[in-house]
């Protein structure tokens, strides 16, 4: 069985095939929260998805929890300029790449200017497996980087469903109030159900769970059930 003494103790303590609530799992999740530091809050989905089908997108969570993150910017020029005028922690071009090539990675998260992407595009090796490259389907690839910015300040965050059909992403920390981590979970529960491929058949949430990082994990219940 996975987990020490204090996690066994933890699942001693509930049902886990019990269904409960989005706001009543989160506070099941406190509860068993056993861990010293302030514990992330988890969400996971199984999602019926075909084995060639992905369920990507970006949202805004309504409540932040996340320290200020540390963005990198890939400009040349007056969007360099744009960048360090919306506060870019970091902002260069070949300079950066450079730097990245020999084993900097001291930021959070990278976005870059449409005609840099020739260029970073060869530190794919390195940011890919980190998933800190640009995409434009995460909208870190613009010309928009004020706005860009803006909204990984809010709090901007990818989902993306693995090759299992699984999205796995933080909505919160134990130490906030549970509405709040609810309703950012019911906001995610909300975006992937509206990416539910046309051809999908039954039910497109399989299971839903919130755990915190060291705890056990606690079932929502989805719509159908």
């Amino acid at each position: 069985m996975r987990g020490g003494k204090k996690y066994r103790s933890a699942i001693a303590t509930y049902d886990r095939q019990q269904m409960y609530s989005t706001e009543e799992a989160v506070g099941m999740v406190k509860q068993l929260a056993f861990a010293k530091f302030d514990e992330t809050v988890e969400l996971s989905m199984n999602l019926n998805l075909k084995k060639s089908a992905t369920v990507r997108d970006t949202l805004v969570l309504p409540n932040q929890f996340s320290a200020e993150k540390k963005i990198l910017v890939f400009a040349k020029g007056e969007k360099a300029d744009e960048a360090r005028d919306a506060g870019a922690t970091y902002v260069g071009d070949d300079d950066l790449i450079e730097k990245i090539k020999g084993g900097w990675l001291d930021f959070d998260v990278a976005v870059a200017t449409p005609d840099m992407m020739k260029d970073v595009g060869r530190l794919g090796p390195i940011l890919g497996r980190r998933g800190l490259m640009p995409n434009p389907k995460t909208q870190t690839v613009t010309f928009n980087i004020k706005a860009a910015l803006d909204e990984l300040r809010k709090g901007r965050v990818e989902f993306r469903s693995d090759k299992t059909g699984v999205v796995h992403l933080a909505v919160g920390k134990v130490s906030m109030e549970p509405a709040s981590i609810a309703e950012n979970i019911d906001i995610v529960i909300s975006e992937v159900e509206k990416r539910r491929p046309a051809d999908t058949k039954g039910d497109f949430i399989r299971t839903i769970a919130v755990s915190s990082t060291m705890g056990p994990g606690v079932k929502v219940a989805t719509e159908s059930e």
